[in-house]
């Protein structure tokens, strides 16, 4: 165990493409099926974005199911954006239990973790708050992960932040490895993502694009 703590504040607490690694826990149909705080197909958008965006910047990511045999496979539309992975399924609810996951984690040899899971409060809370305790910097996606009840994702997010990770929201993700628009080529990556899962920015995006379409062929 360590009570170590990172700082809060200053440019470096920020992620980057070459800082942090991923890892998704638990998007399984048993566990989609009790979440209550968020729209579950909101919530499934989200985490698709998520994955997405980690893919498009290089951040290294790790799908993990428990007890998919059970609970399902994870969902089809988040393994398909990293169809060459065979994500590791456990039985341990508090994913930081299983040595493969740790050791997955250990290897990236990066200090920052980010976290989505289903549920918040068990799924996501055990593994973020242990992984902390083991020196690392942790932060969670709260609109990629879902609770069981409203009390129950808050009280999770609260749990969490009181041990000292820091909460994030999908577009926060995506935002802070972007980071500058002037790096194009991502950025191109980054718009793709937003026109197929941004919702009422990708319909501003879209019709930016038009505009600036139809100004060019003029």
């Amino acid at each position: 165990m360590s009570d170590q703590t990172f700082p809060k504040t200053g440019l470096e607490t920020m992620i980057t493409p070459d800082s942090c690694a991923l890892i998704l826990i638990d998007h399984q149909p048993f566990q989609v099926a009790g979440v209550k705080n968020i729209d579950v197909s909101l919530m499934v958008n989200n985490v698709v974005a998520l994955a997405k965006t980690a893919k498009a910047f290089g951040v290294p990511t790790l799908l993990t199911s428990v007890i998919k045999d059970r609970g399902g496979n994870i969902l089809k539309p988040l393994t398909d954006v990293f169809p060459e992975q065979t994500p590791i399924d456990r039985t341990f609810i508090n994913t930081w239990e299983d040595e493969k996951c740790v050791a997955w984690a250990r290897e990236t040899g990066r200090k920052k973790l980010v976290f989505a899971a289903l549920w918040t409060e068990v799924c996501l809370a055990f593994p973020v708050i242990h992984a902390l305790g083991d020196g690392y910097e942790v932060y969670f996606v709260t609109d990629a992960s879902g609770g069981t009840s409203q009390e129950s994702h808050e009280m999770g997010i609260a749990r969490m932040i009181q041990a000292g990770a820091v909460p994030m929201t999908t577009v926060v993700f995506m935002s802070e490895l972007q980071r500058d628009w002037a790096r194009v080529d991502q950025a191109a990556k980054t718009a793709e993502i937003i026109l197929e899962h941004g919702g009422a920015s990708a319909s501003a995006l879209a019709w930016e694009l038009q505009l600036m379409a139809g100004a060019a062929a003029a």
